[in-house]
């Protein structure tokens, strides 16, 4: 049985949109519904060994569904 790609992410638990995976500023990254814009929080990291593991807690945290909405009021 082949393992699962880590970074593969799910449909967005709001609503059911594409993820992508978002680098800000060569800083951080997090995963943003292209649909209706909720995301995760921002993963710092410091160097490319870093970076790898930053994208990887990112996707599981879109996958969990720990997304903040985009809302008004919220």
């Amino acid at each position: 049985m082949k393992d699962r790609n880590p970074r593969e992410l799910e449909e967005c638990p709001d609503c059911r949109g594409v993820g992508a995976l978002c680098h800000e500023g060569g800083w951080c990254v997090y995963v943003e519904c292209l649909d209706c814009g909720a995301h995760t929080a921002y993963v710092e990291y410091a160097n490319p060994e870093e970076q790898e593991e930053a994208e990887r807690r990112s996707a599981a945290l879109w996958n969990m569904g720990k997304v903040i909405h985009m809302r008004p009021g919220e």
